[in-house]
């Protein structure tokens, strides 16, 4: 067990990243790919000449109103920002009384409220983690959920997403993988309602982990709000560029014939692992799956020794030893999980 178990603060800082050693199989981090395509590196790679400029007011423009154009939104409902999770760090500048968590789900929320001081209500789903809006305190003036839920993959639907906003409270709606998920999914991201701010990420979709990709929707109020005191050029030039280029019509195109490949990945990967003996929180919307299995701690220290990397689960609350997270990959890197847990279990 990792040294992390004592320190509940180092739980909630736990990241599948810290996961993987160099030359492991990786199915502990849900970033598609091992750096962006192409196409996106050869626009990248067109912009290394602007950094001899401070970034641009136009340069930022030009981003909001991509990224306005893509959800439908206006230019001053879009905040940029250096990866989603900048988002969690400005919440506690909205100095909320009482926030509620959805759990289980992404951590770093609890993290940055706890340290401001901010009183924090952990809402603990049960299997099959399902969203029950009764759970949550009327107290709460700021409720977070993730959607779809990382670690769960659960997909929960817009009307019940959307009954959780209630008078004086503000919703915010992490929707980091919402670009992975097949069709149109339950994104709010579309939708201008003064009450509701969403997080967005392109780390995942397109291998910009290193460069720290992310945006922001909401009521011009609350964006200014969040953004009080935030550093000049909060954003680098090459940050800026890769968000307005993620957000055009043919990168738009591009993710969603990465989500058709991430569900036809899940659909082959899903009973290959239930054969096994495995329990896969279901249905699966994200590029993860949730796992379950009696004793998963033994079981992703010895894959560990084979050389794969899983994502240990019992660091997101409403979880415990017994579950492990592994992203979905393709058919080969399956080969290799599979033929190893034959041998683990």
């Amino acid at each position: 067990m990792s040294d992390t178990a004592a320190d509940p603060d180092a739980l909630l800082r736990h990241h599948g990243d810290v996961e993987v050693d160099s030359g492991f199989v990786d199915f502990a981090v849900n970033v598609r790919g091992d750096g962006p395509p192409a196409w996106l590196r050869d626009r990248l790679a067109a912009a290394l000449s602007s950094l001899g400029s401070y970034p641009s007011t136009a340069a930022d423009k030009a981003a909001r109103e991509q990224v306005a154009e893509h959800h439908g939104r206006s230019p001053d409902e879009v905040l940029l920002l250096s990866g989603g999770a900048e988002g969690f760090s400005m919440l506690p500048r909205l100095e909320p009384r009482l926030v509620a968590t959805i759990h289980p789900s992404f951590t770093e929320p609890d993290w940055v409220l706890e340290q401001a001081g901010i009183p924090v209500h952990r809402v603990l789903l049960p299997p099959p983690f399902e969203l029950d809006p009764t759970l949550v305190p009327d107290a709460a003036d700021l409720v977070i959920l993730g959607n779809p839920t990382n670690p769960t993959s659960v997909l929960h639907p817009r009307e019940a997403v959307l009954s959780l906003r209630g008078s004086g409270r503000m919703l915010v709606i992490d929707e980091a993988f919402a670009d992975a998920v097949l069709g149109s999914g339950e994104s709010v991201a579309s939708q201008s309602l003064d009450d509701v701010l969403v997080l967005r990420s392109l780390t995942k979709t397109w291998a910009l982990a290193g460069l720290r990709c992310g945006y922001a929707l909401g009521h011009p109020d609350v964006l200014a709000r969040l953004q009080y005191g935030r550093a000049h050029w909060p954003l680098g030039s090459l940050q800026l560029e890769a968000i307005r280029a993620c957000t055009e019509p043919f990168a738009v195109d591009q993710a969603r014939a990465e989500s058709e490949r991430i569900h036809r990945e899940r659909t082959a990967m899903t009973p290959r692992l239930e054969a096994l003996g495995l329990d896969i929180t279901g249905p699966a919307r994200a590029p993860f799956l949730l796992l379950r299995v009696d004793g998963a701690d033994l079981v992703r220290e010895r894959l560990r020794t084979m050389g794969i990397a899983v994502r240990r689960a019992d660091t997101f609350p409403g979880l415990d030893r017994h579950y492990l997270r592994v992203a979905v990959r393709d058919s080969q890197q399956v080969d290799i999980l599979v033929d190893a847990l034959n041998t683990v279990l």
